[in-house]
């Protein structure tokens, strides 16, 4: 399993890289087919924000559904514990999951596998990490509107259950799923509402 570890705006230390890879090598126990574990760091340089300044994000890419936590904190190492104990938490439910599928035991559902992940954080500290200048450079665009498009993603369009789609939701722990709903054949997103309930959105034909 490979495991890459890198900063935005950050210079990451090599006995950082080495405390990453120490930690996440546990969670290979999950699964034997990882194929790779992206780690990001981003430092918020806003001073009202110095108490989750610092943001962890991981990323684990294996043969079946894409497993993501990211937590923020006052240091890399917080920031780093706590996502690491919402992913530990999302690749044993996705295990959990697999061992469903052949028929080992009774699935849980949705609200009640999600009912115990971590929410807030319970460690501080120094940072420890040093920030570097913006890398990047703002566009001005024509229009002269203040927002911009930041990110693009394409994903698969396999057609899916609506459970699979919430099951996929809460890998990545996003509050809401763009799926191809297996049954209506319609683009469909799920999403997060208040406490454990969840809406969907489709597309009309």
């Amino acid at each position: 399993m490979d495991i890459v570890v890198k900063g935005r705006n950050v210079e990451v230390p090599d006995h950082y890289r080495e405390h990453v890879a120490e930690k996440l090598s546990k969670v290979e126990r999950y699964d034997q087919k990882l194929i790779r574990v992206d780690v990001e760091l981003f430092h918020e340089r806003n001073p009202r924000q110095s108490d989750t300044c610092q943001r962890v994000e991981i990323t684990v890419l294996t043969k079946g559904p894409v497993v993501r936590a990211e937590a923020q904190a006052q240091d890399f190492y917080a920031a780093l514990d706590c996502a690491f104990s919402k992913l530990d938490a999302r690749l044993r439910r996705s295990a959990d999951r697999r061992r469903v599928h052949r028929g080992r035991h009774a699935p849980v559902s949705v609200a009640a596998a999600t009912a115990n992940l971590p929410t807030d954080l319970t460690r501080g500290g120094a940072a420890t990490l040093t920030a570097e200048p913006e890398a990047e450079e703002l566009v001005e665009h024509e229009d002269g509107q203040p927002w911009r498009i930041v990110r693009e993603k394409e994903h698969s369009g396999e057609p899916m259950t609506v459970d699979d789609a919430l099951f996929q939701m809460e890998l990545v722990g996003h509050d809401f799923y763009l799926f191809h709903d297996k049954e209506s054949g319609r683009p469909s997103v799920v999403y997060r509402r208040r406490g454990y309930d969840y809406g969907i959105l489709s597309l009309a034909g």
